[in-house]
């Protein structure tokens, strides 16, 4: 069974790509395949510039194909803040529960109409260093008042998704899968991968 790395520390998001590419016959494993598990710093200015970084120089240090992403919230109304600090917005060392309420601080004065926001995400594959694609998903939605919800991760409690009628916490794996912004970013890298074989 082909091995892909799925290079991230975040273990909710290494369960979602896991689940994700099962049905491919890839055997996704996470950053501890690696011997050399030093992160890679995220310098970029953009989405795509941090995941291709994170693919590249991971794929330099194993044989198997790496898979890496870069993702986050983008809220209009902060400027697209957090946009590629959303794992470190409000300081370093923040929980999910902690980050979302320096968010909801940050729009308690902005009205309902004006709290729109979309996930973003984009994934790269390299190998030997060598970056084979990239794409990119997003989805859009508005940021509520307050959290609802206890599935997922991240800032997912406090995005809602109107053609669901609920917060991304709201949803079931599967259910969020089939909407979000990285669901359909895997949706691209999985029919890339077939096609490639």
């Amino acid at each position: 069974m082909p091995v892909l790395v799925a290079a991230t520390g975040n273990a909710g998001k290494l369960a979602e790509i896991a689940a994700f590419l099962a049905p491919s016959g890839l055997d996704v494993r996470g950053l501890s395949e690696l011997a050399d598990t030093t992160p890679v710093e995220e310098t970029g200015a953009t989405f795509e510039a941090n995941a291709r970084l994170k693919a590249e120089e991971y794929s330099r240090r194993t044989p198997h194909l790496v898979l890496a992403d870069d993702s986050g919230l983008t809220v209009d109304a902060l400027g697209g803040a957090p946009g590629v600090h959303s794992a470190r917005y409000g300081g370093v060392g923040l929980t999910d529960e902690e980050r979302c309420h320096v968010l909801l601080v940050a729009l308690a004065d902005v009205p309902d109409d004006r709290r729109t926001a979309r996930f973003r995400c984009v994934i790269a594959v390299a190998r030997d260093g060598r970056l084979l694609a990239t794409v990119e998903g997003a989805v859009e939605g508005t940021i509520l008042r307050e959290s609802r919800g206890t599935n997922g991760f991240g800032y997912d409690p406090v995005f809602f998704h109107p053609p669901s009628g609920c917060s991304f916490a709201e949803l079931t794996r599967a259910q969020k899968q089939n909407v979000s912004h990285r669901g359909r970013a895997l949706g691209d890298i999985l029919l890339f991968l077939t096609n490639s074989k």
